[in-house]
């Protein structure tokens, strides 16, 4: 194995359609109009000198060493700045140039430091490559005189120039020594993060790269995307883990395990040890691109804190004993054949990761299915995006998105409805705001004032700012205008959906019962901004709509997802670049825990149960009768625990007595069973309740796949051996063959082929066509052999669009005296999901506790200031927290997180849910807060369970 190194062409690639063909240095070399002569170049194999240009940013022209000569004109034009034009004759190496790069080198050296052999960015330095690509060997100009590298001058007095490292990040460091003022951090942090963190101050000599307002780089606004550290031509910008590692040696193209968004990264290694992750340019979802998270917050698959050995106890009240896998396999096999015996074949089930990959969560199902002999399989999209895939299949008859990210490039209109990108999907979130910076426009629908509605360079045309649970009448209310002002475009539904059921809808959605002033006191949103996001959006040209868990964790998330489905419709916003309905999926493979049949009534692929020609592929393929009759939902397993007839559970990679709803509830229901599986990295809180640990592998340690939010099917790949002996696939395999199954899979790519034999939306994946193309987006099969970037084409999956009524129905979770106001939760961009894995990193700088944020003039009701100890209450728990008083949430509405496990906010949540699928209603709690001193009683107690239930006995 050896270093991946991309090409970097100095200048975005142009997307335009008319090529121009020049020559250089002799070279017929044809490319798009638009393109700069030194990509160009660069495209002919010529690689001209530079310093300031990188084609993650636009052409500046600062560093006058990529001076080129043209035929015809005078002087020497920057190559980078220069676009191409017909016939073009161009020369990058006379010894003219060669003169004017040496001078410009030496500038640039005389002003910086010469400790090439020590410095961290040694054999990885542009500025060291460039001296020797312009041949320079001798610098004329003496560095006593003013400088910015020595801190004190030749007299022994302080250097003014001077400025100390900034090591206040704890990922990377900034040497004002070392900068050369070439601005690529700069504009890489305004064209690509879209954050504005960093700009030149000073002029001339004096320029500098400053953070925020001459800030550290911790307290400044900047959020550790790495953008920066990867523009950086010299050691200015550095990983402090290369300082400390050394230089990488070889690297592996995988993915990311954090959110939806899926994006690819180069790992790279010094032995087996992981020295960086740096963003992938030819990854199809990030385009080398990253956020804190996937770039830096990997230091979790060394923590001390994983469990590298397998664990069992026979009571929860015992000390945990480490034991042989066989052993732990055993036991589990014994314990869960026992149940079976004793209460029958449906008192045991499993819950699938959506952190692991598409072969772990096929196999996982497949034990439940293929040797407990039930379908009690049940996955995290449970309590995330299962209503996304009840909307969008009965509306369009797939339970995915519809566009790639890169589809965004074309929208003129996006409409964000309960999604916070910048957080929840940072990479996402920069692709939107780029776009918006060009021209398109805004409509946010949030309880927040999130910082899409106004950050810099940006500002939403509409912020619905809507009472939590109200999504429904909001949306059917944007219909309503779409309809009765006759916005519709009625050629598109004509063609493309159920002429009957439209009308059907018409007669529903002109009630003025569903206008923006007859919803308006329910909702909150003044009826002419409701009316102006709908005409923006009917009218505004391409309009794409992108959601997240603020439609799909309430009561009606599914009817929502509905409305959705039916305003893209309605508009004809489907089936072309720039528009679509786009679920933004939370964790790296929610996709793809859905799309391998995780879910009680759905065999692989979307695939009732009920169907005896699908049991029958299944049936065949693994010699076994499946069952046609859905299995429990995650909440039934729970019920049926305390009820005392479901006794046995295997969880993959979730911690569902953090992420689930009631957490008492989840409690009793764990506590309930006789055996209970974690499989997991660390002793999670569901491990509390657990008679056997099956320590987990990361996704640095396997092979497989995994299908972000646009339904990609990325490579994960091995980049080192599992520290814990086995992949996750290898282990459910084990446990599988330990209950009597006969599993022979030596390769995730044999799994990969069984999927594709039996599911018919990945009927055309191999490894080596991801090899081959990177990765494909689903359905990858005969009529699409290489994918499909855009659904729906020229007709819906189920053929004809349906419209369906979406009548409002208001939740049971109601506010009053005692709970006067509404809980929402969501998440921070520093921590992730339960904070599992970033809890166990330096991110824990940015955000080491959850906080309520309170409105002021709610905190000055109750006499609480920013920073106090409160009490948070519902109708089914209490916990405390701090108080982080904002405008960002609107009065009668807090918000908080639920990263951490000292809080335990789901302890508040109810067991309201979805009408169609369960998921839980996260998104409307009515609580009461009041100024609080310190933790609760509750808080206490769980955690010294939580710690008794954590005990190892000593290895004798």
């Amino acid at each position: 194995m050896t270093l991946i190194k991309e090409t970097d062409y100095g200048t975005p690639q142009s997307t335009s359609e008319k090529n121009v063909t020049i020559n250089v240095d002799g070279f017929d070399v044809t490319v798009p109009e638009g393109t700069s002569v030194m990509r160009a170049s660069m495209e002919a194999g010529i690689q001209v000198p530079k310093l300031c240009a990188t084609d993650m940013v636009d052409a500046f022209g600062s560093c006058r060493l990529c001076l080129v000569e043209i035929e015809g004109r005078r002087g020497t034009p920057a190559s980078c700045t220069t676009l191409v034009e017909e016939g073009m004759q161009v020369r990058t190496q006379t010894d003219r140039l060669k003169g004017l790069r040496r001078g410009v080198m030496e500038l640039y050296i005389s002003d910086h430091p010469l400790d090439c052999l020590t410095c961290a960015a040694n054999g990885d330095c542009e500025l060291q490559d460039m001296a020797g690509a312009v041949g320079l060997r001798d610098v004329r100009y003496e560095a006593d005189g003013q400088n910015h590298f020595k801190m004190r001058d030749g007299g022994g007095e302080v250097n003014a120039c001077w400025k100390p490292k900034d090591e206040s990040n704890p990922y990377f460091t900034y040497d004002p020594a070392k900068c050369i003022v070439c601005s690529r951090c700069v504009r890489a942090c305004e064209e690509v993060q879209g954050t504005f963190a960093l700009t030149i101050t000073g002029r001339g000599f004096d320029s500098r790269v400053t953070a925020g307002m001459s800030e550290s780089f911790l307290d400044s606004e900047c959020v550790s995307c790495g953008a920066c550290v990867q523009a950086c031509p010299t050691g200015t910008l550095q990983e402090k883990s290369v300082i400390d590692i050394g230089q990488p040696e070889r690297s592996v193209v995988t993915t990311c395990a954090y959110c939806g968004v899926g994006c690819s990264f180069k790992a790279e290694m010094r032995g087996d040890e992981l020295v960086r992750m740096v963003p992938y340019k030819d990854g199809k979802a990030n385009r080398g691109h990253s956020c804190v998270k996937g770039r830096f917050a990997y230091g979790y698959a060394a923590h001390q804190d994983r469990i590298l050995n397998p664990m069992v106890r026979d009571s929860i009240d015992q000390p945990w004993r480490e034991v042989s896998w066989d052993e732990a396999l055993s036991f589990a096999a014994t314990k869960m054949k026992g149940i079976q015996k004793q209460y029958g074949k449906e008192a045991v089930g499993v819950i699938t990761s959506s952190r692991c990959t598409n072969e772990e969560t096929y196999l996982v199902q497949k034990l439940t299915r293929a040797v407990f002999e039930n379908n009690n399989t049940d996955t995290c999209a449970r309590v995330c995006h299962s209503p996304t895939g009840y909307g969008l299949g009965q509306t369009f008859g797939t339970s995915a998105g519809t566009q790639d990210f890169d589809s965004v490039e074309h929208s003129d209109v996006v409409m964000v409805i309960g999604a916070n990108p910048t957080d929840g999907h940072p990479v996402f979130g920069s692709r939107l705001k780029k776009r918006l910076r060009q021209g398109a426009k805004l409509i946010v629908i949030d309880p927040r004032r999130t910082d899409l509605v106004k950050s810099p360079h940006i500002k939403a045309s509409h912020h619905l700012a809507l009472r939590p649970g109200t999504n429904v009448a909001i949306v059917t209310a944007l219909a309503h205008v779409i309809v009765t002002e006759g916005l519709f475009d009625e050629s598109f539904i004509q063609e493309r959906c159920e002429w009957d059921e439209f009308q059907d809808y018409v007669e529903f959605v002109s009630d003025p019962a569903n206008s923006p002033e007859a919803v308006e006191l329910l909702t909150g949103v003044p009826a002419e901004e409701v009316r102006g996001a709908a005409r923006l959006y009917a009218r505004g040209g391409n309009g794409a709509i992108y959601y997240g868990l603020g439609v799909t964790e309430h009561s009606q998330g599914s009817t929502t997802v509905i409305g959705i489905a039916n305003l893209a419709m309605l508009t004809g916003n489907i089936g072309k670049k720039g528009v679509g309905v786009n679920p933004l999926r939370g964790q790296n493979n929610v996709q793809g825990s859905c799309d391998m049949g995780s879910f009680p009534h759905e065999l692989p692929g979307y695939r009732h149960v009920k169907n005896a020609d699908v049991r029958d592929i299944y049936e065949k393929q693994w010699g076994v009768t499946i069952s046609d009759e859905p299995g429990l939902r995650i909440p039934n397993m729970l019920d049926a625990a305390v009820e005392g007839t479901f006794k046995g559970l295997y969880v993959q990679g979730e911690d569902i007595l953090q992420s689930d709803p009631d957490t008492k509830h989840v409690a009793a229901g764990l506590a309930a069973m006789e055996c209970v599986i974690v499989h997991d990295l660390f002793l999670n809180e569901t491990a509390n309740y657990a008679h056997v640990f099956l320590p987990g592998s990361t996704f640095l340690e396997k092979d497989g796949t995994f299908t972000n939010a646009e339904r990609r099917i990325n490579r994960v790949r091995k980049v080192m051996a599992p520290r814990n002996g086995y992949a996750d696939w290898e282990v459910t395999q084990l446990l599988a063959n330990a209950m009597g199954a006969n599993w022979t899979y030596t390769h995730p790519s044999q799994i990969m082929e069984e999927i594709a034999a039996t599911t018919p939306s990945f009927a055309n994946v191999t490894y080596d066509l991801l090899e081959e193309k990177g990765s494909v987006q689903w359905p990858c099969n005969e009529a699409k052999p290489e994918g499909t970037p855009t659904m729906h084409l020229d007709g819906f999956v189920r053929g004809k669009g349906r419209f369906i009524r979406t009548d409002y129905v208001a939740t049971d979770e109601r506010t009053g005296p005692r709970f006067p106001l509404l809980l929402t939760t969501g998440r921070i961009l520093s921590q992730y999901n339960v904070g599992a894995q970033t809890r166990r990193t330096d991110n824990v700088v940015w955000h080491e506790e959850d906080l309520l944020e309170i409105h002021p003039h709610d905190a000055e009701l109750r006499g609480i200031k920013d920073g106090d100890w409160i009490k948070l209450m519902s109708r089914s728990g209490e916990t405390s927290l701090r108080a982080n008083v904002t405008d960002r949430v609107s009065t009668g509405v807090v918000y908080t997180t639920f990263h951490h496990p000292t809080t335990q906010a789901n302890v508040v949540t109810t067991d309201y849910s979805d009408w169609a699928t369960n998921c839980p209603e996260y998104k409307v709690t009515a609580v009461q807060v009041s100024l609080s001193n310190g933790q609760t009683d509750w808080q206490e107690e769980y955690q010294e369970h939580a710690a008794r239930s954590r005990r190892i006995e000593a290895a004798e």
